[in-house]
């Protein structure tokens, strides 16, 4: 279709370690465009700010289209099964942003995956790539990692009409191909192929219902889960408690949801520990389209937590009524 843009799923390998840590980032076809001090987290940035929902931040334009998924990948994926030997782990980090708010970008975590030049997935909501373009594009550019999708304000899926969530993801796809088309504009940045979609979508809240599930998926999109939850929005949960819930529960394949976007509370503390303690017991990082590619995906019919129905309380803690600024609205986790 004219004017419409294809989707492909990145899976960018990072050849010998030091090439992908921070240090090294700027001689990256994507790095040229920023300063180490540039790329480097700040002060204030992890701060959430309440606002005012203005609908003309939203995206306009054509929109995006996407490849039919296979009917083999259709449904909740929590993980993969990996050939014997493989020991691989995929680190992932949701980027929430509710429509009432600008949420926070936490460049400590960021940082310390490319010091230890770890590969990551990052979930951001469209909104908050429009809130954190250039820290957007920071992270598309980087070969260690790959940027998926969240949903627009975060609401919860799992009481949205499908029509609704089609609506949701349209507007997500379009602020995504806005941050792509500028970072692939830049002169600084020249990389071998041009950035485009990555077909990776995690709902909010971890939430859907048949519907929403099929609009995701019918969307070229595959709905991502987890298998180990990281805990890491509880001020109850310490650093420590982090590490030992994550490293105890991961296994080949794992996908480990966190937060990176103001709410992980002690997820920078605990990250330097987590990935010492992984590499200790032979595991290696992948993003999840490289976890993907390696193996047969985890393939469940229904969203949740770890087991199907406890993540109902949502419903309640995070009704469509709560929505204070129209039909793109929500309350992240």
């Amino acid at each position: 279709m004219r004017g419409t843009m294809k989707l492909a799923i990145l899976g960018i390998g990072c050849g010998a370690l030091l090439a992908c840590a921070g240090s090294s980032f700027a001689r990256e076809p994507g790095g040229q465009c920023w300063s180490a001090e540039a790329l480097a987290g700040r002060p204030g940035e992890k701060a959430i700010h309440r606002s005012t929902y203005d609908p003309a931040i939203e995206p306009a334009g054509e929109d995006v289209a996407l490849p039919p998924l296979p009917a083999g990948q259709r449904g909740s994926i929590r993980g993969v099964r990996l050939p014997k030997g493989e020991r691989l782990v995929a680190l992932t980090f949701d980027l929430c942003s509710n429509a009432n708010e600008i949420s926070g970008y936490e460049g400590g975590i960021v940082d310390t995956l490319r010091g230890a030049g770890v590969k990551a997935t990052f979930f951001p909501s469209g909104k908050w790539l429009l809130d954190h373009k250039e820290r957007a594009g920071q992270l598309i550019a980087d070969p260690l990692f790959e940027v998926g999708s969240h949903s627009w304000t975060h609401r919860n899926f799992r009481l949205l009409p499908p029509q609704d969530a089609g609506a949701d993801l349209a507007l997500d796809l379009k602020a995504d191909a806005a941050i792509r088309r500028a970072l692939n504009a830049k002169a600084c940045y020249r990389p071998a192929t041009a950035q485009e979609h990555t077909a990776l979508f995690r709902f909010p809240f971890g939430t859907c219902n048949a519907g929403t599930l099929a609009a995701v998926n019918d969307a070229g999109l595959l709905a991502i889960q987890w298998d180990v939850v990281s805990g890491d929005p509880s001020k109850a949960i310490s650093a420590e408690a982090i590490r030992q819930g994550v490293v105890s529960h991961v296994k080949p394949g794992s996908i480990v949801v966190m937060h990176a976007n103001g709410r992980g509370v002690h997820t920078a503390e605990a990250l330097p520990l987590v990935i010492a303690d992984l590499r200790k017991h032979g595991f290696e990082f992948a993003t999840v389209s490289e976890l993907l590619s390696k193996g047969e995906p985890v393939i469940a019919d229904s969203c949740y937590e770890l087991k199907p129905g406890d993540n109902a309380r949502y419903d309640k803690l995070f009704p469509l009524e709560r929505d204070h600024a129209g039909p793109h609205g929500g309350i992240a986790n």
